[in-house]
């Protein structure tokens, strides 16, 4: 089969559905959607985020230093597509959607606890390469839901219903 040539655009699929929380230095909570969340390092664990600079966000992540990757599983559609959707500068999104969180235990951010997964980071580098500036963060602590551990502590994945 011949392959044809194509948009070059978010090329690398699927991308998940991640939430990212954060907080400024008055201690104001804010989560919001990223496009692009990824695994950059086994050893040590690391991750990528990326968040355009235009967004409410972005100075909380660079300011602290810190962020939270939240993954969410169905049933929380109306969530993400708020914390997607509003800015932080407008609103607290937390208060008006009724956000269920607590702080992490290693950074200066909020967990969202009905998610599933969630993955404590401090940032150890930044690059803008193009409209996101990425951030990569050491992961200091990874919070699985209890039941999705089996009896050795491997994550059960497949058992999630990740969005």
């Amino acid at each position: 089969m011949k392959k044809k040539v194509q948009n070059t655009a978010l090329c690398v699929q699927p991308i998940p559905k991640a939430l990212v929380s954060c907080r400024d230095r008055q201690g104001r909570n804010n989560a919001l959607v990223v496009g692009f969340a990824a695994n950059a390092s086994l050893d040590p664990a690391m991750v990528m985020i990326g968040i355009v600079p235009s967004r409410y966000s972005h100075h909380m992540v660079k300011e602290s230093g810190c962020f939270v990757i939240n993954l969410p599983k169905k049933g929380y559609e109306k969530e993400y597509g708020y914390l997607g959707s509003k800015s932080g500068r407008d609103e607290d999104k937390f208060a008006v959607m009724d956000i269920q969180w607590e702080d992490a235990e290693y950074v200066d951010a909020p967990i969202l606890t009905d998610c599933p997964v969630s993955i404590e980071c401090s940032v150890i580098e930044s690059i803008m390469p193009g409209t996101h500036e990425l951030f990569i963060g050491k992961v200091e602590a990874l919070h699985v839901d209890e039941e999705y551990l089996d009896d050795n502590g491997t994550i059960l994945w497949d058992m999630m219903n990740l969005m």
